[in-house]
């Protein structure tokens, strides 16, 4: 059954969107290479959107799909962007854009489209341009509080971000990377340079102490605990951000704001939820805006991220026999155990999370597989050829 609220999940490759799909999104948001603003992220062509499409509908929820188009376009870019635009027509559900090059061109072609947060559109009369003219719904900056949100949720449909990385610039809106590098993260090419620790120093070298280094790396946004706020203030679409994440992250985190958005939860279950979310990538969580000011204890303390678990690659399934249970795993790294919890990554299937329950090498048992061994293994769970095994383990 449909929840009257939309879980829209980031999807960079297949892997997340299968990851997505199965976990339970009723849209899926993702870049076509050259015009997104996660360059980085594997992304699609437009020969990948029939695809997309199929696993899509193959699904019970049969998700939407909304194409980003929401960098800076220049002149140059104008006609290959017009091409793109025509062949997604009837392919996509929405475009979601801020460029008016990309409005006329969603206008010109019948192509519904969404204004991104890029935009920044933090205020009544704005959301009433862009409604007049044609937008379906709006992306807020992130820089709002409920109480602003809900008086613009009477104009026009809204989506807001409930979950991911929150960028120290407005609405996304930096020029460190473009400075430093000449990387332009309105073009989806930001390296993060914000994440790294920095020092203060005057011209003649004294350094200010700083009780955190990285001052410029804001904390994850996770609304989990006060959802049912964020409903009231008129949000339709909950939006996760991280494009550039690994499946388990992807299929963790819509998993729990699915259960979160159908289910309003007591304090135990958003307590056990959230200790769900510190398992897969993060940097601490914030609330953000939407219940007051940021402060100091917003921002990251952690260099690589604060996730309880991280996963090593350490194999890829040969074979598979489905009356035996059992996988050939051709071992290209590390150690695996019986006993050991695993992620099996697939490029064509759900992510799955699995125990291995027996190891064989050379027709005998054994408790401990190494690296350069073929081996027999049974995780309890169907898997495919050419599998990707990664033993999870334990951060701390």
């Amino acid at each position: 059954m449909k929840s009257d609220y939309e879980l829209l999940a980031p999807v960079g490759d297949f892997k997340n969107l299968h990851a997505a799909v199965v976990a339970g999104a009723d849209a899926v948001y993702f870049g076509i290479k050259g015009f997104n603003m996660r360059a980085s992220a594997k992304n699609f062509s437009v020969r990948d959107l029939k695809r997309i499409r199929r696993i899509c509908n193959d699904s019970s929820r049969k998700p939407k799909m909304y194409l980003t188009l929401n960098t800076i376009v220049y002149d140059r870019e104008l006609k290959k962007l017009e091409k793109i635009v025509k062949a997604v027509k009837g392919k996509v559900d929405a475009i979601i854009c801020w460029d008016m090059s990309v409005i006329e061109l969603c206008k010109k072609y019948g192509v519904p489209f969404h204004v991104s947060t890029q935009a920044s559109i933090s205020n009544v009369s704005a959301a009433k341009i862009y409604k007049n003219l044609g937008a379906k719904r709006i992306v807020l900056a992130r820089e709002l509080n409920l109480e602003q949100i809900k008086k613009i949720s009477n104009v026009i449909d809204i989506e807001c971000f409930c979950h991911g990385a929150m960028c120290v610039a407005i609405s996304g809106r930096c020029f460190t990377s473009q400075f430093v590098q000449g990387l332009s993260a309105n073009r989806g090419q930001c390296v993060q340079i914000c994440r790294r620790a920095w020092e203060i120093k005057d011209d003649e070298g004294n350094k200010l102490v700083l009780n955190n280094n990285r001052v410029m790396s804001a904390k994850d946004l996770c609304t989990l605990p006060f959802i049912e706020n964020m409903k009231k203030a008129g949000i339709k679409s909950f939006k996760i951000e991280g494009r550039n994440r690994s499946p388990e992250y992807v299929y963790a985190v819509v998993s729990e704001y699915r259960n979160t958005l159908d289910n309003n939860l007591n304090r135990t279950e958003i307590i056990e939820g959230i200790a769900r979310l510190k398992k897969v990538y993060n940097r601490g969580f914030s609330s953000g805006f939407y219940l007051k000011m940021p402060t100091a204890d917003n921002f990251s303390f952690s260099e690589h991220g604060e996730q309880e678990e991280r996963k090593e690659f350490v194999g890829r399934v040969d074979r598979y026999w489905p009356k035996a249970g059992a996988a050939s795993i051709k071992m290209f790294a590390g150690h695996l155990k019986v006993g050991d919890n695993v992620y099996l990554i697939s490029k064509d299937a759900p992510i799955k999370r699995s125990v291995v329950k027996s190891i064989e090498f050379k027709g005998e048992n054994i408790r401990i597989a190494k690296k350069g061994q073929e081996i027999g293994v049974n995780f309890g769970v169907i898997v495919k050829r050419s599998d990707e095994v990664y033993v999870i383990k334990s951060t701390s």
